[in-house]
């Protein structure tokens, strides 16, 4: 049962990106040919996607951080 699930959810996961990877070559040709016109909107794009790609991580961190010690405080010592 468990090798199904993770087969559909698999085929699922694949389904659902596979369109998705079209969208960022139109982004990308529509900020090169901007740049050959001679236009510049495109040139803090790669920056604001990494901007975009870090806050889930930095969140992740700082409440795995807040967890840790919340944890760590409200353990008693054993001696």
């Amino acid at each position: 049962m468990k090798d199904k699930l993770l087969t559909l959810s698999a085929l699922i996961f694949i389904d659902f990106t596979i369109p998705l990877n079209a969208q960022c070559a139109m982004c990308k040709a529509v900020v090169e040919s901007n740049l050959e016109s001679g236009g510049n909107e495109g040139l803090g794009l790669n920056n604001g996607i990494l901007y975009l790609m870090a806050i889930p991580y930095l969140a992740a961190l700082s409440f795995g951080v807040f967890y840790y010690l919340q944890n760590k405080k409200t353990k008693a010592p054993s001696n």
